[in-house]
C-alpha cells in the first residue's frame, strides 16, 4: 500500500535510505561516500526544504520510500530507496508511478553516474538522460549539492523537454 509519510516515519525513512544506500559503497567516488550515507540532520533539512515522502507499506512497515519536490518549473523525484530485503518486487516502480500522477510538470531525477542500476531503472520507466551541459545547469539551479556530486551525477527527464 502506498501512503504519504509523516514526521512519525522519520526514523524509518532514514533507516531505509541508509540501508539501501549501501549499494553505493565502493561504487560512487570514495570522497563522496560517508557513514551514515545520509545523516538525520540532512534528511530533516531536505524535508524542511519541501521534499515530501511517500512510502510503500507492507504489514505496517515501510519498505520503500520516494520523495517529490516542487521547484516551480519542474518537479523533482528525490531520495528513492527500497530496503534491501524488499528489492526487485516492483515497489520502486509503483512509488514512481504514484508520484508521477501528482504533477503535470516535467519530472527531473538526479542520481550518481556510477549507479548504473538506478539509471537503468529510470530508463525502463520512460526517463532519458539529459546532456552533460543540461545536467550541470539543472543540478546547479534546482538541487543543493556539492560541486563534486554535480561532477559525478546525471539527470534524467520524463515528459516535455526543451
Amino acid at each position: 500500500m502506498i501512503r504519504q509519510c509523516t514526521q512519525k516515519d522519520f526514523e524509518e525513512i532514514l533507516a531505509i535510505i541508509n540501508d539501501a544506500a549501501q549499494a553505493y559503497k565502493g561504487v560512487i567516488p570514495d570522497d563522496c561516500w560517508h557513514e551514515p550515507y545520509m545523516p538525520g540532520d540532512y534528511l530533516r533539512h531536505e524535508m524542511d526544504d519541501g521534499v515530501h515522502f511517500w512510502g510503500w507499506e507492507e504489514s505496517g512497515q515501510l519498505t520503500g520510500i520516494m520523495g517529490i519536490q516542487d521547484k516551480v518549473d519542474f518537479t523533482l523525484i528525490r531520495h528513492a530507496y527500497v530496503h534491501t530485503a524488499w528489492r526487485n518486487k516492483g515497489i520502486g516502480s509503483q512509488l514512481l508511478k504514484n508520484l508521477q500522477t501528482m504533477t503535470d510538470k516535467t519530472i527531473l531525477i538526479g542520481t550518481w553516474a556510477a549507479a548504473t542500476w538506478a539509471i537503468s531503472f529510470y530508463e525502463k520507466n520512460g526517463y532519458r538522460l539529459v546532456s552533460t551541459e543540461e545536467k550541470n545547469f539543472l543540478l546547479k539551479k534546482y538541487w543543493k549539492i556539492p560541486a563534486r556530486q554535480t561532477e559525478t551525477s546525471v539527470v534524467l527527464v520524463a515528459g516535455k523537454w526543451p
